[in-house]
């Protein structure tokens, strides 16, 4: 391309001659981007389309600014704009060319890709770039294997990641002009947050959805473009409609069991189809699949998974009626504030329990080689039958698993019960979504 083309695409996504907007800032993400871009290493951004990607590269292009670090000497290029017309690697390098040659930066270069895998073997001129000392290089990707399994053979060793998703309930109070610094506040604004909670858990928590007005539109065109240029187009999908009514199975069914021959029998798709269509939704952080505790590696890989969707707004527009499924959809919310959680502390892995006599706990916490917590979520606590089936199941856990830290997530009901000798809290989500929120910064 020519090299005054290149610079005209630039400079809408550089701060050279912009004021761009940076939106609320992000700050956990932004404190470890920071963080990492101190080392010596390349960073991976990944995460699900709109998850707040490119915004938060903004940000810590931003934050490098405020530090010192000269306009001129950061270059940001979005790889989705249409207006690039070869996705090669002679695109970067007449990307970076043209950069060195009209803003002539001194001193040490950041460089931000956004979407890089829509150039082949973008990672090998990343490893180059990063090799020579070049510049620094921050990278983001909306597939959650393709920057592990590229970066990771060429760069083993050499690049940090951060998977961002979409807002967490405290993020999704500050979106809303609810600042929440400690546990007083907490209590304090406790009406304002349950009623932005029932928002939380009905909208779900993409940053643009939270900050405007046609939530449901939006919604459906984030449900659109996954499909289409993370799942289609990426993984050249021939049976598309078979991929559709996958997708929207799993979103009408968060929070459940389910094995690829019970789907193959629902939709008329093959075992081996739905298992490869499940490999590439998971890929592209569209769906979660949560394995069943055991020792045994083999009996978890043969079990039953619960799926659970990366946003519960997507599964309330694409899938099932939000009214009918609050308990589901407060289970999904739990679900992601511990995805959240795992992806801080690599150590911590997250199962379901369940045992012959079908008695079942929603999440189990292993850290090393103990488990650590047990968590049920109970919506309708006030259900005397509902709550001795889920203490029951919980009872055994705790036994069999030899754990005493055990929680039940309910939707209002606070209060403790004694189960095998330990105290069992119960919590409304509200407050044990802003609690760990508060605890872990």
């Amino acid at each position: 391309m020519d090299k005054n083309d290149l610079i005209r695409i630039l400079q809408d996504w550089n701060f050279w001659q912009n004021e761009l907007q940076t939106g609320v800032p992000r700050h956990g993400y932004l404190k470890r981007i920071q963080g990492f871009l101190k080392t010596n290493q390349v960073i991976t951004i990944t995460g699900a389309r709109r998850a707040g990607k490119s915004i938060l590269m903004r940000q810590a292009a931003a934050g490098l600014i405020r530090e010192g670090v000269s306009k001129s000497n950061i270059l940001m290029a979005n790889l989705e704009d249409p207006r690039f017309t070869s996705l090669d690697v002679k695109l970067l390098d007449e990307i970076h060319q043209a950069y060195l040659e009209f803003l002539a930066p001194k001193g040490q270069i950041f460089v931000f890709l956004d979407e890089a895998q829509e150039i082949k073997n973008w990672e090998r001129w990343v490893r180059t770039m990063h090799e020579l000392r070049k510049a620094k290089i921050v990278v983001s990707g909306s597939n959650a294997n393709l920057l592990s399994r590229e970066l990771g053979t060429l760069l083993t060793g050499r690049h940090l990641d951060v998977t961002v998703f979409p807002l967490s309930f405290f993020e999704f109070l500050e979106f809303n002009t609810v600042v929440v610094k400690d546990k007083g506040d907490i209590l304090d604004k406790q009406t304002e947050i349950k009623g932005l909670l029932r928002k939380y858990l009905e909208l779900g928590s993409f940053p643009e959805v939270g900050l405007s007005e046609q939530k449901r539109e939006i919604l459906l065109s984030y449900f659109e473009d996954l499909v289409n240029k993370d799942l289609l187009r990426r993984f050249r999908v021939l049976k598309q409609e078979e991929l559709r009514a996958l997708a929207k199975f799993y979103l009408s069914n968060v929070a459940t069991l389910t094995t690829f021959t019970s789907v193959e029998k629902f939709l008329k798709i093959s075992t081996s189809t739905v298992e490869r269509f499940s490999g590439y939704l998971e890929q592209a952080y569209l769906v979660f699949f949560l394995k069943r505790f055991s020792f045994k590696v083999k009996e978890q890989e043969k079990s039953p998974r619960k799926v659970y969707a990366v946003d519960t707004g997507l599964s309330n527009v694409v899938g099932f009626r939000f009214s009918e499924n609050m308990g589901r959809c407060a289970e999904n919310v739990v679900f992601l504030e511990l995805k959240r959680r795992q992806a801080l502390n690599p150590e911590l892995e997250l199962f379901y329990w369940k045992d012959v006599h079908h008695r079942e706990v929603d999440f189990v916490l292993k850290e090393g080689l103990k488990v650590s917590q047990l968590i049920q979520v109970c919506w309708n606590v006030q259900d005397f039958k509902t709550k001795e089936r889920e203490l029951r199941s919980l009872k055994k856990a705790m036994a069999e698993l030899e754990c005493r830290n055990a929680i039940v997530v309910t939707e209002e009901f606070e209060g403790t019960e004694k189960i095998n000798g330990s105290d069992v809290q119960f919590v409304p989500l509200w407050k044990w979504l802003l609690d760990g929120a508060v605890e872990h910064g």
